[in-house]
C-alpha cells in the first residue's frame, strides 16, 4: 500500500463514502519489479482493482507469479542447504521519490524483518524444507547519481529433504560397494571364483 495525497476527500461531502474500488490503471502505481527475474516478464499482467480510502491510503494487491534465478551449490548434496535471493525495487523511481519499506517493518532504523513472507498458506514441497525467509531493506548509491535507490531483498533459505535420496541413492550405493569389497574375501578356490575364472572357449573332453 501507499499514500497519495491527491486521492483524499471528505466523506461528509460525499454521502459518507469513505472507500472506493477503482481500476488500478486509473491511478498512479509504483513500478515495483523483481530485479533477478528469470522469465523476462517484469510486469504484473493481471489488472485488479485498487482500494482507495478517504485519507489517501491506496491498497493494491494483485496476484502474481514470480520466477527468479538461483545459484545452487551441490557440494554437500543431498545434505545441502540453499539460499535463494529475490530482489524487489522500483525500476525508475529513486529513494527520495518512493520510500520502499516492508509492511512489517517496526521502525525506520531496523532494516531487517526476520519473517519477511507469510507462509501460512504455503504448499509444502516434497523435496525442500523452508528454514527462514528474512527481508532486508537496502539503500544503495550509484556513481551516476546522488539519490539513493531502495530495494527489499528476500533471502529464502531451504534445506533438502534427505529421506528420498538416502533410500534410493545412498543405501543402494553403499550396498553395492560392500558386495564389491566382499568378493575379495572369498577363498581363491571358491566355486564361485573358479567359475568366474573359466575361459569362455573352454571345451570339456569326453
Amino acid at each position: 500500500y501507499w499514500y497519495d495525497y491527491k486521492l483524499t476527500w471528505d466523506p461528509e461531502e460525499y454521502g459518507g463514502v469513505d472507500m472506493l474500488h477503482v481500476p488500478s490503471d486509473h491511478i498512479w502505481r509504483p513500478d515495483i519489479v523483481l530485479y533477478n527475474n528469470a522469465d523476462g516478464n517484469f510486469e504484473v499482467t493481471l489488472a485488479t482493482k485498487a482500494t482507495l480510502h478517504n485519507n489517501g491510503l491506496v491498497e493494491w494487491k494483485p496476484p502474481a507469479i514470480y520466477k527468479s534465478s538461483c545459484e545452487i551449490d551441490v557440494e554437500y548434496f543431498p545434505f545441502d542447504e540453499q539460499t535463494c535471493v529475490m530482489k524487489f525495487g522500483s525500476w525508475t523511481y529513486d529513494g527520495f521519490q518512493v520510500d520502499l519499506r516492508h509492511i512489517d517493518e517496526v521502525s525506520s532504523q531496523d532494516n531487517v524483518v526476520k519473517v519477511g513472507v507469510d507462509l501460512s498458506e504455503f504448499y509444502m514441497s516434497v523435496e525442500w524444507d523452508i528454514l527462514e525467509v528474512p527481508a532486508v531493506r537496502n539503500e544503495k548509491f550509484y556513481t551516476c547519481c546522488d539519490e539513493p535507490y531502495l530495494d527489499i531483498t528476500f533471502n529464502i533459505t531451504m534445506r533438502r529433504k534427505t529421506l528420498f535420496y538416502t533410500v534410493n541413492l545412498i543405501i543402494p550405493c553403499m550396498g553395492i560397494s560392500f558386495l564389491t569389497v566382499l568378493v575379495f574375501y572369498l577363498p581363491s578356490d571358491s566355486g564361485e571364483k573358479a567359475r568366474e575364472k573359466r575361459p569362455k572357449n573352454y571345451n570339456r573332453r569326453e
